[in-house]
């Protein structure tokens, strides 16, 4: 089978290393398939670095090809640069190559975007709104004076818009239909306020990208979900790094699974339109974690919902992990509604933005035993304390 896509692209100086990015992209294509055949960019204009390319291939395997394509559109994306017509140009090609989706996985993978799309759109509104609500006056008198700072912030807003444009693309490119965007109730009052959330949603989306990996049956989807969730971590380390925080304060990631991120999202969502796709996922009663960083170590008290329904018996307090879930026992104070334990002490415990769930097992953490949660709490890195900007 003949797979052909060409690539129409253009950069701005400022978004690529001089002739550096130029060389850093010719030199990605050549390390291909040495079964396909490229047409190499030229540069044209002094401030833009425009080219195309056209991949060619007659490799029994077109699924590869496409995949292999994939990546080299994600290394241009998270370049920053203006693609003219490439989402589109990857969507009509891997059409004709290869289905994005499998047949015997199309439902679940499908759902799987739908719910990543979600998240999107909210982090994408997210930005809007905070870019349109404070000007970069308002950042520096919060105390973001890096000579970088709203330059990134914009950036990042853009990205969210690209990966919405992206898994709407796929969705409908695999014959699926994409959810829209929703009507959103953000907290944050001032610029200050909008940085405390967007560190939050980022270090949601770094875990919500890392749970829903393993249930990706579509290998070129999963390619795709690792570019983004990539891309995420480097918000979240920019943000966290912005507000004087650790920027990596964990050598590992914590996954969350669909219902606890979507606990999580669910407060921010006031309405969606009824011509939404339908998620099988659920929002667990809220748990809402004290104000401040934590110590390992440290006793924290957990105001529960007024709806959180309290069974007799013991419960506790699991800590996810990449390890798998920590569990302490939990305090109960059932006239204050709250839920005290101890923050995990060792080398794998918590540490940056962490997660807390009220269960009923003190073995096992499934959507079954969970009464409420996650509540989100920073908590210090053991062996690097927050640093001033």
């Amino acid at each position: 089978m003949l797979f052909s896509v060409t690539y129409a692209i253009r950069l701005h100086e400022r978004d690529i290393d001089g002739f550096s990015g130029y060389q850093m992209i010719r030199s990605h294509v050549l390390r291909g398939n040495s079964q396909s055949w490229y047409k190499y960019p030229s540069v044209s204009a002094p401030k833009y670095l425009s080219f195309s390319f056209t991949i060619t291939t007659t490799s029994a395997n077109p699924s590869l090809s496409y995949s292999y394509t994939h990546i080299i559109l994600f290394h241009i994306i998270n370049m920053k640069s203006s693609i003219v017509a490439a989402n589109a140009l990857l969507m009509a090609s891997a059409v004709t190559a290869a289905p994005l989706v499998a047949k015997r996985d199309a439902a679940s993978d499908a759902v799987i975007l739908n719910y990543a799309l979600t998240l999107e759109h909210l982090e994408a509104e997210f930005y809007r709104q905070g870019l349109a609500n404070y000007t970069e006056a308002d950042f520096q008198k919060a105390g973001f004076n890096n000579s970088m700072f709203y330059q990134d912030l914009k950036t990042t807003a853009a990205d969210e818009v690209s990966h919405v444009a992206f898994l709407t693309a796929a969705l409908k490119a695999a014959g699926a239909p994409a959810t829209a965007q929703c009507t959103y109730a953000f907290p944050s009052t001032d610029a200050a306020s909008f940085m405390a959330v967007a560190q939050i949603l980022e270090g949601v989306g770094v875990s919500a990208y890392l749970g829903a990996a393993a249930s990706i049956t579509n290998k070129g989807y999963l390619t795709a979900a690792g570019s983004i969730l990539t891309t995420e971590a480097r918000h979240s380390a920019f943000i966290r790094g912005s507000r004087g925080e650790v920027p990596f304060a964990s050598p590992y990631d914590i996954p969350l699974d669909f219902d606890q991120v979507y606990s999580l999202a669910a407060p921010f969502i006031a309405s969606c339109p009824s011509t939404n796709p339908t998620l099988p996922v659920k929002a667990f009663p809220m748990m809402t974690a004290p104000t401040g960083m934590a110590t390992q170590g440290d006793k924290v008290t957990f105001d529960l919902g007024k709806d959180v329904k309290i069974p007799t018996g013991g419960l506790y307090i699991a800590w996810p992990l990449v390890t798998g879930p920590v569990f302490q026992s939990a305090i109960i104070d059932m006239e204050a509604m709250t839920a005290t334990c101890t923050v995990p002490e060792g080398a794998y415990g918590s540490s940056g933005q962490s997660y807390a769930i009220l269960t009923t097992n003190a073995t096992m953490l499934t959507d079954d035993n969970t009464l409420a949660g996650p509540a989100v709490l920073e908590v210090a890195d053991p062996l690097f304390p927050p640093y001033k900007n």
